[in-house]
């Protein structure tokens, strides 16, 4: 079994320092130059070995270059294929559209239209905002307060967190944010809040073209929404004419131990948006589902060059044949959720810090971002990538790819329990150096 093997020596970062913005960010907190990648396994470039609780931020849910993908999309290279096609009937496009129909949504008894957008999860989500308010003739969007939904305007508007929106530098209108789940505490049920305020003619509410929701907040804090808050949220949605949009792109295939991740909910959303994980193998793709009858759309309506990604069609494919003809990867990944959970609840039981997340989602509260950030440093110096989420970045975040084997999870959940137990040991300003 392979180990954690962390290189000591900074790697020469002098041509980034000239040439790219500073706005880049995971790069400052894990500063090495990566160079193979295998699995759940990263290497860089003096022979450095990390353990990946990353996984592109929930992007390689299949782990790192998974053979099946790689042979498939060499073989597709290998034929002079096409490799970008606009929209235009291609093989590639017609074989993941299969795929999608007898993989996913035939066996989940779904009806879903595909949309195939601009490739980030954020083109997805602008789509699905233009469709609900075209269809509709309102507005108004109901987001939620810790939510993510991408960093173009419509998306950011829709985003909660401050630093994010600031970046805009323009006004972001037409989205009321409500509260979501949880977010006064276990005692004040939120939906019936969002209902009286809907049913109230002077709440100053406007009516809603679509309420978007996060079944689970990835970037938010891995606030997870119980079944039954979802399935109020989409009984409202309903009773007052909105489209209820759920934004999958982190929390989907499979990350949460189904593909959607409202399936154990038991809503059938009238919308779905992808991406990160979509294609299986890093490759960019995004995907706007919805129900066939809200297909008006005219020609052209929305669109984007790269829409046409034919080596994500393949590896997507390939993904969808590979790991979803049946449900025992899914059933798999359930159980490293249960190990996965158990051991995070040891952990913050022990400090007194409580846990976050659902499935494979999961992380850590330890309070304050300053502290987060020294048990995440300790982590890479020891070989394990990982990151933090929340408005504050005070949650520790784990995303191990979704193939890590029971020993693998294991290893670097040790590692994440020395950090954290090394990081209370001591007072925080010696632990931070």
């Amino acid at each position: 079994m392979l180990t954690p093997h962390p290189s000591p020596k900074k790697p020469d970062t002098s041509i980034y320092e000239r040439r790219e913005s500073r706005v880049r960010s995971y790069c400052n907190a894990m500063p090495r130059q990566f160079n193979r990648a295998k699995g759940v396994w990263l290497e860089d470039n003096q022979g450095g070995r990390y353990l990946d609780f990353l996984a592109a931020c929930s992007s390689l849910n299949y782990g790192h270059n998974h053979p099946v993908l790689k042979q498939a999309l060499l073989n597709y290279i290998e034929q002079d294929s096409i490799t970008m096609g606009l929209d235009l009937f291609t093989d590639a496009k017609a074989a993941f559209l299969d795929a999608l129909e007898n993989c996913i949504l035939k066996p989940r008894k779904l009806d879903y239209k595909a949309m195939f957008t601009g490739p980030t999860g954020t083109n997805a989500v602008e789509a699905a905002l233009k469709l609900a308010r075209k269809i509709t003739g309102r507005r108004n969007v109901i987001a939620f307060t810790n939510g993510f939904h991408g960093m173009t305007l419509g998306a950011l508007a829709c985003t909660g967190n401050e630093g994010k929106r600031k970046g805009a530098g323009v006004s972001l209108p037409d989205v009321s944010h409500e509260a979501f789940d949880g977010y006064f505490g276990p005692d004040v049920d939120t939906a019936a809040l969002l209902e009286r305020r809907l049913e109230d003619s002077s709440s100053g509410l406007e009516a809603p073209a679509a309420i978007l929701v996060e079944t689970v907040q990835g970037e938010g804090g891995l606030n997870a929404a119980s079944f039954a808050w979802l399935r109020r949220i989409a009984e409202i949605a309903k009773r007052h004419g909105a489209l209820l949009i759920v934004d999958d792109i982190q929390a989907g295939c499979g990350r949460t131990g189904h593909f959607f991740s409202f399936e154990p909910a038991g809503i059938v959303p009238d919308i779905v948006t992808m991406a990160k994980s979509l294609s299986g193998y890093g490759l960019p793709m995004a995907l706007t589902l919805f129900r066939p009858e809200l297909d008006q759309w005219k020609p052209g309506e929305h669109n984007g060059t790269f829409r046409g990604n034919s080596h994500a069609f393949v590896t997507a494919a390939a993904a969808l044949r590979h790991f979803w003809k049946d449900d025992s990867f899914a059933s798999t990944v359930r159980a490293r959720g249960t190990q996965l959970q158990n051991r995070l609840e040891q952990m913050a039981q022990a400090h007194g810090f409580t846990t976050c997340g659902r499935g494979m989602m999961r992380g850590i509260n330890v309070g304050t971002g300053e502290l987060a950030d020294v048990i995440t440093s300790t982590c890479f110096r020891n070989g394990l990538i990982i990151e933090t989420s929340g408005a504050d970045s005070h949650i520790v975040k784990v995303l191990a790819p979704l193939i890590i084997t029971e020993n693998e999870l294991n290893q670097g959940l040790d590692i994440l329990e020395n950090a954290l137990n090394a990081a209370m040991a001591k007072p925080l300003s010696i632990a931070a150096e």
